[in-house]
């Protein structure tokens, strides 16, 4: 098969499981909260920078947010290595999936998601600069990441 149709089949891939993963997280209500129990008793597992689950921690406002602080913390491991350009390229991916969830996040806590988008925009335009700075683009990351997590510490 050609490099080029072997590259996209993998972003087709990526994108239809990147798709069913957000489908997944905008329900409105966890299926525990739908079988009875108490929201303030539902713990699901909120991701951490080296992407392992943290157990007790609650499920934010804005719902799961671990796909999202994956593609974050993978874009942060990118510029780690000092690969701007790389991680220019995969912050598109964490972009496409926020807007893409925005009619299902937006509407839950509008207040947390303009929070969210406001660090998200500030990290992209860090790596879309027309000089992109290291240190600017490590401190984005590390700042998107904690408002990440601080969204999802909130219930």
């Amino acid at each position: 098969m050609k490099p080029i149709n072997t590259f996209i089949l993998f972003i087709t891939a990526t994108s239809i499981i990147a798709t069913l993963t957000l489908a997944a997280g905008c329900s409105k209500q966890s299926t525990t909260e739908t079988k009875g129990v108490a929201p303030s008793t539902v713990t699901p597992q909120t991701s951490t920078q080296s992407g392992n689950p943290a157990p007790g921690k609650t499920l934010s406002k804005l719902g799961d947010l671990t796909a999202f602080r994956a593609l974050a913390a993978d874009v942060a491991a990118i510029v780690e290595k000092g690969d701007l350009a790389g991680a220019k390229t995969r912050i598109k991916d964490l972009e496409v999936a926020w807007d893409s969830a925005e009619a299902g996040l937006k509407p839950r806590a509008a207040d947390d998601w303009h929070v969210v988008d406001k660090a998200i925009d500030k990290a992209l335009s860090a790596l879309r600069a027309a000089a992109p700075n290291a240190s600017d683009c490590r401190q984005t990351m590390a700042d998107l990441l904690k408002t990440i997590d601080s969204m999802s510490s909130r219930s």
